[in-house]
């Protein structure tokens, strides 16, 4: 939908239009509960003044997609809904005066409905149901439930100033399709969800708009027009990888198009470094009715522009008041710089990783994008070092179990730390493939609460999981172990259990004894002594699953000391990995820590 124009109109722009429902829409269906929240929400709507401007803040409606036919007459490919509900207030309203100073109001006629023009304009009348049609039905019924609303308002309701709002402070965005394009085609991209009608849609709309550029020649019109296009393609190409996207982001985050995202960062950082929020902190200004009043001269972004989910685009649109070239320059040249600045952190191996894993522990972007500000390569290499050291005050890994607090952020940090620190090292951290594969923090070697044998599957995991060790030094247990393997007879389960404790030995939830492993191997051995799980991790690289290089490490005994037997995790093994995760991750670690590890 490029080269499409669009403006924001309220309701009492729209008067003199006349629009026509094409046949391959659905008819008028919405509901009680959609009508009276639209009518509730216009009630409670307090426009505000704007500073140092001569506009009010407005309620938005979604959009409304059309393509011209004729002067002032409109086809509805998208918003037809709103239409029908906004003209159906209208007509309410309109009764309250005598019929020579009714405002003449736009009209609406259904190409399914022969009359319908006629039906809205003269037959309406809020007290019975018409059911000559599945149309005509709800549309009665809609507007039943608009004239109940007003007659049920208490005493304090001015319907002045509801009408006044609704008139010009109830605004629609308003997208025309260029009209070349074919109407049946855009309705169904829409309305399929293929191409949803996103914040991002319309700030392109808003980019590509040629009276945005009314005083250039039609040469360097269409030549800008390209190299934005052409560089907005090229952002969203750019971001549709994969290891690049879930790099800066914490989650999945489904867009429908990915550049959407740093319109979405642009104004979370307009937001946090908005000036009025702090001089409200500076001020004290807590109370409800202290920030009313405060609101009538001076008001936050988000109480202009909203958190809604077209609070992106009416930010941006804000930004398109002077209709100049340079305005849209300006603009283009702010998103670049955003682009270029998550593209430069991406390339750059060190910042891919430290800024990757503050992003994959919950620190937001926005965050780090201050942090940045005004500071020089090495003063924000010193800050992300800081920022990373934050995370892990008072932490003590003697101390840290599983399920206990940073545990996840500690091994993670390993992990990266360890690719970080082997500079001959060509592969990174693929961020994508640990938040897409749901990683868990796992036993290296199985405890035994976590553990239930089925009856039928005892020999097999007996098989596959004793190992007589130093520690397995019971005569009876062990002559019973025997026994069982060799008779093939099982036992109660929960004999079993005591038989599961002594072959796992005692339990060990500290970090010695955990790793990261993506959930499709945790689920496929979680039941497993060392001994199977090493196996199936050697079986799983070999088809290609990823495997943490520090988990490979461990089953690998490339941490441990002296390797006497490579099927048990042994107490030796389990305190040179705890050594390494020390020293690897050290500088991160509190000094006390560090002082006390050193003497």
């Amino acid at each position: 939908m490029d080269n499409n124009n669009i403006s924001i109109k309220s309701i009492n722009d729209l008067l003199k239009s006349n629009f026509f429902i094409p046949s391959y829409q659905r008819g008028y269906r919405w509901t009680e509960t959609q009508v009276t929240d639209l009518l509730n929400d216009i009630n409670v709507f307090s426009p505000k003044e704007i500073p140092n401007s001569n506009e009010k803040t407005w309620y938005c409606l979604q959009p409304i997609v059309v393509k011209q036919k004729n002067e002032n007459e409109w086809d509805v490919i998208d918003g037809q809904q709103r239409l029908t509900t906004a003209f159906l207030i209208l007509h309410y309203l309109n009764q309250g005066y005598i019929e020579n100073r009714q405002k003449k109001l736009f009209s609406l006629k259904y190409e399914t409905r022969e009359n319908s023009a006629e039906y809205l304009q003269k037959e309406l009348n809020g007290e019975t149901i018409n059911d000559q049609n599945i149309d005509y039905h709800f549309i009665s019924s809609a507007y039943k439930i608009i004239c109940d609303w007003f007659k049920n308002r208490g005493e304090q309701f001015d319907v002045n100033t509801f009408e006044s709002k609704f008139n010009f402070s109830t605004k629609v965005i308003w997208y025309e399709t260029s009209k070349g394009e074919d109407s049946i085609d855009i309705f169904t991209r829409i309305n399929s969800g293929k191409i949803p009608l996103t914040n991002a849609e319309l700030i392109k709309a808003l980019f590509l708009n040629c009276s945005n550029f009314a005083n250039s020649d039609t040469e360097k019109l269409r030549l800008k027009q390209l190299e934005i296009a052409s560089e907005w393609d090229r952002i969203e190409y750019a971001s549709q990888d994969d290891s690049f996207w879930y790099f800066i982001n914490k989650n999945e985050n489904n867009l429908a198009t990915r550049i959407e995202y740093i319109f979405n960062l642009m104004y979370e950082v307009a937001q946090a470094e908005d000036v009025e929020v702090e001089e409200r902190k500076k001020l004290r200004i807590k109370s409800k009715e202290k920030i009313e009043e405060r609101k009538k001269e001076h008001q936050t972004i988000s109480e202009r522009f909203g958190n809604d989910e077209y609070s992106t685009f009416r930010f941006f649109n804000e930004k398109f008041k002077a209709k100049s070239e340079k305005e849209i320059n300006d603009n283009w040249q702010e998103i670049k710089k955003y682009s270029q600045t998550l593209e430069e952190w991406y390339n750059n191996r060190e910042l891919y990783h430290k800024i990757g894993y503050l992003i994959a522990i919950g620190t937001n972007i926005k965050n780090i994008l201050k942090g940045k500000e005004e500071k020089s390569k090495t003063e924000f290499a010193n800050w992300l070092k800081q920022e990373m050291e934050s995370k892990f005050k008072n932490t003590n890994l003697e101390e840290v179990e599983y399920n206990g607090k940073n545990v996840r952020e500690i091994l993670l940090l390993h992990n990266i730390q360890t690719i970080l620190n082997n500079e001959n090292e060509t592969n990174r951290f693929p961020f994508d493939r640990y938040k897409k594969e749901s990683w868990d923090v796992e036993h290296i070697h199985a405890i035994a609460t976590e553990v239930k044998v089925k009856k039928e599957n005892q020999i097999d995991w007996l098989n596959n999981n004793f190992i007589k060790t130093y520690n397995h030094h019971d005569k009876n247990i062990n002559n019973q172990i025997g026994q069982i393997i060799k008779s093939g007879n099982q036992i109660d389960e929960n004999e079993f259990d005591d038989i599961i404790d002594y072959v796992l030995g005692e339990e060990d939830n500290s970090i010695r004894n955990l790793c990261l492993l993506d959930s499709g191997t945790n689920r496929s051995y979680k039941n497993d002594s060392f001994k199977v799980k090493r196996k199936k991790i050697i079986e799983r690289e070999i088809e290609g699953t990823f495997i943490p290089i520090c988990t490979k490490n461990v089953f690998m005994k490339y941490y441990s000391a002296n390797v006497k037997d490579i099927e048990v995790w042994n107490e030796n093994d389990r305190t040179s990995y705890l050594e390494k995760i020390q020293k690897v991750i050290n500088q991160y670690l509190p000094q006390t820590e560090l002082a006390e590890n050193e003497q």
